[in-house]
This record gives structure tokens, C-alpha cells and sequence, in this order.
């Protein structure tokens, strides 16, 4: 968490008119591999006309550079993705450099990936909205997909999401990051408990480099410092269920949190909680809709 003093500005209704609008919607579709027209519209152009978006998207697919898919069930909604060679073009993007090249660029791809892809988006669109009305800093860009990062032996842990968000409170403006999951309820309670294990393993894991001696300073080899100055808290989204099972995957979770030593250790120091997504989206995440994964009383996620 990093704060500094600033005057606090007046809520933003879209990103910044700066770039233009086919180059945010090819940014967006780089970075979420798929959205629905409907999200794409709220997450640029809340405020503005259907037409405001859907002309530059059509143009875009009349280029090559995006297509969609129609979702089933969904009254021929369609899921738009870039093409091959959006994706290629969008390498470019100087907002785009380093983040992972995960493009989906074929319908059949679409269809595989769809009902989670678009569940990760629905996640990211409540915390804009949530920042809009507040005033905060959130956009487009400040959500990546599918972030990789190395664990011992040759394992990785991905995220969901990693979230960067610029809380702005009393003239202060406080930087939190967080790893998101969102779980469908697809897997298995055990198995997404044991995602926690995952994130208490890279809070501790420090590479042996050889023939190099170690930092001078305690603690300052954990590989996670290669991109964060604090660890981001970890949020876990929950959907897909009954509340009654999906109160019971919270439950779940805390159990880990209190039985694992190493994620018990990981909870004492970093920020984790769970929240039902349509919770989320009806209330906002500022909302005390989050389960502490550590025990005490529901709060909003900043607060954690």
C-alpha cells in the first residue's frame, strides 16, 4: 500500500478521450481476451449512445482486427475477440508492453473460453463502476488476466486477475493491488482452497540464484519483489451456486486460513477476503459485502 497527499478530482464517467475510441477497444480486447458489446460499452462509454461504440466495433471487424462469437441461450448476444491480427498489431501498444499474450483468436477458442472470460470481466466492471461513482482510479488498463508467476520446482501460480486500484480518500491517494480468482463453483471446494496454498507459496518463495551471494537485507529475495512493493492482497470472487454452497466455499476457505501454517502466516500479514459476485454488482466492492478470510464481520474490500 503506497499513499501520497493529492486535492481529490471530480468522478470520471469514462476513460480518457486522449486515445481514441477503436484504439481503447482494441486495448480492452488485448488485455480481457473477450467481452460482450454490452461490457465494452460500459466499461469505455457508459454515458454515450449504443451507436457510440457499436460503429467504431463494427468498423474494427470490417478491418480484420476484431470478430465475435454468439453465446448460446443468449438471444444471439455476441462475445467479441480480437483476430489474429488485432492481436499482432496490439503488441504495439505501449500500454499494452509486458503484459501476457494469452489473444483468443478464433471462434472456437471463443466458445471454449467464454463463461469464464466473461465472469473475470463482470468481476473487473463492478470495481469501475464502483470507482467512477467514488471518484477513484480505476480503468481499463488497470486489470491484466492471467498473470503468471513462478513458483519452486518449476510450478507457476496464475491469477485470475491482477488488480491495480488507486483508492482516494481526505486527499490522500492510496495504491492497493490485488491477485483475483473468480471461482464458478466448477472445481471443487477443496481444490479452490488449495489456491491459497498456491499465493502463500510465492509470498515465500526466494529463488537460489548460483554463485551469488544473498541480499544484504532480510526478505528482499522473495520473487514477487520483481513486481510489486507489497504483496497484493488476494480476493476471492464467488458465483455459479446457491448462497447456501457458496457460503459453505467461504467457509471452506477460512478453514484453510485457519489450518494451513503457512497460509495462516500469509493471512496475518496480507489482506484476503471473499465476496458472492452478485454482491458485488448489486452493492459495489466499497460495500461491506466481503467475508475476511481471517474471521470478523463482513466489510468492504479496502478494509480488509
Amino acid at each position: 500500500m503506497t499513499t501520497v497527499h493529492t486535492p481529490k478530482p471530480e468522478p470520471s464517467a469514462h476513460p480518457s478521450p486522449v486515445e481514441p475510441l477503436p484504439h481503447q477497444l482494441l486495448a480492452a480486447l488485448a488485455l480481457h481476451r473477450m467481452a460482450t458489446f454490452q461490457q465494452l460499452h460500459t466499461l469505455l462509454r457508459p454515458d454515450a449512445v449504443r451507436q457510440t461504440v457499436a460503429t467504431p466495433l463494427s468498423r474494427l471487424r470490417e478491418q480484420g482486427l476484431v470478430d465475435y462469437t454468439v453465446l448460446a441461450a443468449s438471444n444471439r448476444s455476441r462475445a467479441w475477440y480480437l483476430t489474429g491480427e488485432g492481436a499482432r498489431l496490439t503488441r504495439d501498444f505501449p500500454a499494452l508492453r509486458g503484459r501476457p499474450p494469452y489473444p483468443i483468436t478464433s471462434a472456437t477458442a471463443a466458445s471454449l473460453k467464454t463463461p469464464h472470460t466473461l465472469t473475470v470481466v463482470r468481476t473487473h466492471l463492478a470495481f469501475v463502476a464502483d470507482a467512477r461513482r467514488r471518484g477513484d482510479e480505476h480503468g481499463h488498463l488497470d486489470w491484466t488476466p492471467e498473470v503468471s508467476h513462478p513458483l519452486s520446482d518449476g510450478e507457476r501460480v496464475i491469477a485470475d486477475a491482477v488488480m491495480h486500484y488507486t483508492l482516494i480518500e481526505d486527499e490522500q491517494r492510496t495504491k492497493l493491488r490485488a491477485f483475483v480468482e473468480v471461482d464458478r463453483s466448477t472445481m471443487s471446494s477443496e481444490r479452490l482452497a488449495a489456491k491459497l496454498i498456491e499465493y502463500a507459496r510465492l509470498w515465500t518463495y526466494e529463488p537460489q540464484l548460483a554463485g551469488r551471494q544473498r541480499p544484504r537485507l532480510a526478505g528482499t529475495s522473495a520473487i514477487w519483489l520483481r513486481w510489486y512493493p507489497v504483496f497484493p492482497r488476494v480476493l476471492i470472487v464467488l458465483t455459479g451456486a446457491s448462497r447456501y454452497v457458496l457460503a459453505n466455499r467461504i467457509s471452506d476457505l477460512q478453514a484453510m486460513v485457519a489450518q494451513h501454517p503457512l497460509v495462516a502466516a500469509l493471512a496475518r500479514e496480507v489482506p484476503m477476503g471473499a465476496v458472492v459476485l452478485e454482491d458485488l454488482e448489486d452493492h459495489g466492492p466499497t460495500a461491506e459485502v466481503w467475508v475476511p478470510l481471517a474471521g470478523g464481520a463482513q466489510r468492504p474490500w479496502t478494509q480488509l
